[in-house]
């Protein structure tokens, strides 16, 4: 992945007001920022303990700085993003985080700060996020059944510490809380009515994701995909289900409301119903290579050219060349590549997923 470094003869001419949009006419409105490869879990669906037993992570000197993050944040925020999620591994393992968030707070043009992480860590650094300025958590979680949700963490999860994680969050003001439940059949699928009724009425919105072929370490096999259609009649025979409209363009949940009232309910359906066509996300890996596509093969280096001493301009140049190009829409045609030999893809810690 060498540097992509502008030609001076195609200049590119950006004004802080511009609207920026990809080949298929898709805003930049989102980064995602992965603030540290490492995780606390191995999880089998993303970092599975047999590929990563004795995998070398990134060094410190290779991640990008708080100092980079900001400079990067900013130059996003000139392009149209207004939203930001801090992501990993588990982000909560890089160290004072909360002065990262406090630094991206202050972004002219930054309106949502959220945070992703599996909530083992949560618990003590709750309200220095939230003093900071994070406006939203969402947590990893995959059960409520203890042996379940162990095994899920690849044996390092403790089910207790996460709810207390958790609830910590609700008492910051860290809110909505969503949590990501990965269902794959055989698993966890018998679990979901479960943590339904474990977080039903609580205000915190549960959202299931279809088991997706993210990397190429995680042995997808869509015969483990349960579908967003097939979760939503089995819960339907429990608690019926409203459509509820979406919040804002690119959302990539489909929202549910309870009927008797009890809060909603999300689908993420990458695998049976694609979104693509409505994706606004960029993602930022811990060494500054900048990704348009969560199935992406590979990313753009942003770290040398700022290492290097680009300008802002320079850097905000770069990045609209990158985005204009832009015409992934991988979920969309992934029928069409089943069967060939699978490609190389970044992997899902690398990016946040």
């Amino acid at each position: 992945m060498g540097r992509l470094r502008p030609d001076p003869g195609d200049h590119v001419h950006v004004t802080a007001q511009v609207i920026l949009a990809d080949t298929l006419n898709r805003p930049l409105r989102d980064l995602r920022i992965s603030v540290i490869d490492t995780c606390n879990f191995r999880c089998p669906y993303c970092m599975p303990e047999s590929e990563y037993a004795d995998y070398s992570f990134l060094r410190c000197e290779e991640r990008l700085s708080y100092d980079e993050i900001e400079r990067l944040a900013r130059v996003f925020a000139r392009l149209g993003v207004n939203k930001l999620r801090l992501t990993g591994g588990e982000p909560l393992l890089r160290k004072r985080l909360h002065e990262l968030v406090s630094r991206l707070s202050a972004i002219d043009g930054i309106e949502d700060i959220a945070l992703t992480t599996n909530a083992m860590l949560l618990a003590p650094q709750a309200e220095d996020l939230a003093r900071a300025g994070l406006g939203r958590v969402t947590v990893s979680l995959d059960s409520v059944d203890p042996d379940v949700f162990r095994a899920m963490s690849g044996g390092r999860g403790d089910l207790d510490r996460v709810l207390a994680g958790i609830e910590a969050a609700r008492a910051a003001g860290l809110a909505p809380i969503k949590l990501n439940v990965v269902v794959q059949r055989g698993i966890n699928d018998d679990g979901v009515v479960a943590l339904l009724e474990r977080f039903r009425g609580t205000g915190t919105i549960v959202r299931f994701i279809e088991f997706m072929d993210v990397g190429t370490r995680n042995a997808w096999n869509r015969e483990q995909v349960v579908s967003s259609a097939e979760l939503r009649e089995r819960i339907a025979r429990h608690w019926p289900l409203r459509a509820l409209d979406e919040s804002y363009r690119g959302e990539t949940a489909e929202r549910y409301a309870f009927t008797d009232g009890a809060g909603e309910v999300g689908f993420i359906s990458s695998v049976s119903q694609p979104f693509c066509g409505d994706c606004t996300r960029a993602r930022l890996s811990t060494d500054g290579q900048l990704f348009t596509c969560l199935f992406a093969s590979q990313g753009t280096d942003l770290r040398g050219p700022l290492r290097d001493g680009a300008g802002e301009d320079e850097l905000l140049e770069l990045v609209t060349r990158i985005w204009r190009g832009r015409s992934d829409r991988y979920s969309e045609v992934r029928a069409e590549v089943d069967g060939r030999r699978a490609r190389k893809r970044i992997e899902m810690y690398q990016i946040g997923g």
